[in-house]
């Protein structure tokens, strides 16, 4: 199918969540890992979000270019063309751009889906990711306002953090301290600041003690009905049920039981990197040791030419890839959803 246009991501979050249910958002940075990410979704029968951060796309340019748009727009291009192959929805959507990318990354991105709306077609992306957790909240707010307004124009989504994911990811790290966790009163100035889908659709990654990076389960305390807390508060002032589309970020190391917990609150979104990477480069490494004296050409040798081409590993990482794709439409329950 064809990359989901804004109609059908629409309806894919509306579904997700009247359902119970949330998508595996993979990061990609290379044709290899997008495409371990497609096959992934297409053999758990569930629609799917690839997204791209700023060093992902800065790599995906090439170490001569290390140009964040042209490695991003390469790797959407790319993406439009091969997930025509595949029986499922994917949407595109740019990850973490803190406030010193944006006019790098994100806005020079929206101009691109801008000329494509213009001439009658649909956005290259179809979500873009503002991540204003280093900057006070009203900043914070200004500023998604104004993209807000562009995305809309642009018949694309808009994501938002309101609060701090800790450890790092890509260069953006935040302290492991009490600011992991929203408010209430951030999710108030928050509806108050972007409305709840009259100024246009957003998605909102809320913190309830997530972290980015690699850690044990019971190392961080993650506290899900934080979610609940601030869907509640601003249900009660506007009327409307669980009125925010919720993202949850950091989620390595989740149980099975905070990861349901979460999507019940109205999460229709989870980021899956940290587990990808490993997922992907681990059977590399087993090729690697097992086949040494084929990959490398030993005391004059010659090696083994079926054992040092790219392609034998690199099926090899697309496979476990593909395979925690699959497990993270399992833990959400996004299997076999797709309409």
């Amino acid at each position: 199918m064809p990359i989901a246009t804004p109609e059908v991501y629409a309806e894919m979050i509306d579904r997700a969540k009247s359902q119970g249910f949330a998508y595996p958002a993979i990061n990609v940075t290379s044709s290899q890992t997008l495409n371990a990410a497609l096959k992934g979704f297409a053999d758990a029968g569930s629609d799917g979000i690839i997204q791209v951060f700023t060093g992902g796309a800065e790599y995906a340019s090439g170490q001569a270019v290390k140009n964040m748009v042209i490695g991003a727009v390469a790797l959407a291009e790319f993406a439009h063309v091969v997930a025509e192959q595949y029986p499922v929805n994917i949407a595109i959507h740019t990850d973490h751009c803190p406030k010193d990318k944006l006019d790098t990354y994100v806005r020079p991105l929206l101009e691109v889906s801008a000329e494509r709306v213009k001439a009658g077609k649909n956005p290259l992306f179809q979500s873009h990711m503002w991540d204003g957790s280093a900057v006070p909240l009203a900043e914070n707010l200004a500023i998604a306002e104004e993209l807000l307004a562009k995305t809309s124009a642009n018949h694309q989504i808009l994501e938002i953090e309101v609060g701090v994911v800790g450890g790092e990811e890509d260069g953006v790290a935040n302290e492991i301290n009490e600011k992991l966790f929203s408010t209430i009163e951030d999710g108030l100035a928050t509806a108050a600041a972007l409305g709840l889908g009259e100024k246009g659709r957003y998605i909102t990654a809320l913190t309830f003690g997530n972290v980015h990076g690699v850690y044990k389960p019971g190392s961080v305390k993650l506290r899900p009905a934080v979610l609940k807390e601030i869907q509640d508060a601003v249900a009660a002032k506007y009327g409307t049920e669980r009125p925010f589309d919720l993202v949850f970020h950091g989620g390595s190391g989740s149980t099975p039981e905070e990861i349901a917990e979460a999507v019940s609150y109205g999460v229709i979104k989870m980021n899956v990197n940290t587990d990808t990477q490993y997922a992907f480069t681990r059977p590399v490494a087993g090729w690697m040791m097992t086949n040494y004296e084929g990959v490398l050409k030993i005391d004059g040798g010659v090696g083994n030419k079926k054992k040092y081409d790219p392609r034998a590993w690199g099926k090899e990482a697309e496979g476990g890839m593909t395979a925690r794709v699959v497990e993270a439409c399992q833990n959400l329950g996004s299997v076999g959803t797709h309409a």
